[in-house]
């Protein structure tokens, strides 16, 4: 007899297609700032201000996202969210002000790629999965990373050959075509199958009915119960570092700061896709390890040696990339967004059936963090004419984040929610499948 694939395999590769590309629509901004720079002479803060609008949006639109999950039911969610990507995107081409950028990339790409961040992988592993969450949420985080593995390299060849106005129009194109695939695959809830949670017992309670209350009250509701704790402060605050020194500062700048030492902006957002390739085995390692080591002591290791890599990243800046920058290269790829999986863990073992909205408001912060260093970078380059200083502060930052992550206390029990949902009536005759918490 052969065994039949669960469900929740497929739901899985759908969502990762879906994250490729909002990681990659997101990123694109890192290869086009030189191009609008010259074409438009906008200062670089100025077109680092509209790349911090679209990360803060990316990250405070998560929490509401996957409180509309809940609600709509999350292909409808993503299938939206696609289409704004698009719209943003497309737009661009007509474009002649700096407002018009911050419209389009700023708001309304971050709004979409915001509605296919981290907290849909938390929402989608949260339901489809009882075992190998912590294994699905590392290959759906690096999901992230092939993003930039995929897009930077061909976009900075397009924009090198024809232009930034192509590359906008192919990542319209590109948010478009996944759309089917997400209408025809994505589904909401095991029991739309009628099935159970991958590795959910038969005796485990039933999958949570959908939410009928409003969305916006749910994220709200969640967010102030988790602020009146200690770990909710402790999280987020580590999640902000990390934005600020991922998506913030290296995310946007590498490029510019490798061309400002004389190398090729292909050459360099090569590099920076090679960071995707290596962040790829590092978050899907991470994963594997969440599920084996505490989370505390993971996060902690890994904001150290991130902090101890940014540290030396300004002296090997050179024309070519030289042997010790492909080590850093490797080594800080490995770590890009290895920090994911523990914190989504570290969220549901805190705040239990809520886990995956208050891990949409731990990601705002690290969204936050990243617009502060976005714009906070695109000055110091400004006023300065390097990005050094950028570098050095986000070293120390990265090893503030490891002792915030080791004052995490260790606890095998949920803290209490006092925000519950409303329970909708189930008409007699209606029975939900057992599937997870």
């Amino acid at each position: 007899m052969t065994r039949r694939l669960h469900p929740a395999w497929l739901v899985a590769a759908v969502a990762f297609v879906a994250l490729v590309g909002a990681a990659g629509f997101r990123a694109t901004p890192a290869v086009m700032l030189h191009p609008l720079h010259e074409e438009f002479r906008w200062p670089i803060a100025t077109i680092s201000a509209a790349v911090s609008i679209n990360l803060i949006l990316y990250g405070l639109t998560a929490p509401f996202a996957a409180a509309l999950m809940e609600k709509f039911g999350i292909r409808r969610v993503v299938s939206g969210a696609l289409v704004l990507v698009a719209t943003g995107s497309g737009l661009t081409v007509f474009m002649n002000a700096s407002w018009q950028l911050i419209l389009c990339w700023g708001v309304l790409v971050g709004l979409g790629t915001g509605s296919m961040a981290l907290a849909f992988v938390a929402t989608v592993t949260g339901r489809w999965f009882v075992k190998r969450r912590g294994l699905v949420t590392g290959v759906l985080t690096a999901g992230g990373a092939a993003g930039q593995l995929v897009f930077l390299p061909l976009l900075a060849t397009v924009i090198e050959a024809n232009g930034w106005r192509t590359a906008s129009l192919i990542v319209a194109g590109s948010a478009l075509a996944v759309v089917p695939l997400v209408l025809w695959r994505l589904r909401d809830r095991p029991a739309d199958l009628g099935v159970t949670a991958y590795g959910a017992a038969p005796d485990e309670d039933p999958e949570p009915a959908p939410v009928t209350g409003g969305a916006a009250a749910r994220a709200l509701g969640a967010l102030r119960a988790a602020a009146r704790t200690r770990a909710f402060w402790l999280l987020a605050g580590g999640f902000a570092i990390c934005g600020a020194t991922t998506n913030g500062l290296v995310g946007t700048h590498f490029i510019p700061a490798a061309h400002d030492h004389g190398m090729t902006e292909t050459t360099a957002a090569s590099l920076l896709a090679l960071v995707g390739l290596f962040d790829i085995a590092g978050t899907i390692a991470s994963g594997w390890l969440t599920d084996r080591v505490d989370s505390r002591v993971l996060l902690g290791a890994y904001y150290a040696l991130r902090g101890g890599s940014l540290l030396v990243l300004p002296s090997l800046f050179a024309e070519s990339a030289g042997p010790s920058m492909l080590v850093f290269i490797i080594f800080y790829g490995l770590d890009w967004v290895a920090t994911v999986p523990p914190t989504v863990a570290l969220c549901r073992e805190y705040f239990g059936a809520s886990g995956a909205v208050v891990f949409g408001w731990v990601f705002a912060s690290h969204q936050i963090g990243a617009a502060v260093a976005a714009t906070s970078a695109g000055l110091i380059r400004d006023q300065l004419g390097t990005y050094a200083l950028a570098w050095y502060v986000a070293g120390g930052l990265s090893i503030g984040a490891a002792v915030l992550s080791l004052l995490l206390r260790r606890t095998g029990k949920v803290v209490p929610m006092t925000i519950e949902p409303p329970k909708p009536k189930v008409p007699v005759g209606w029975r939900l499948r057992p599937a997870e918490d």
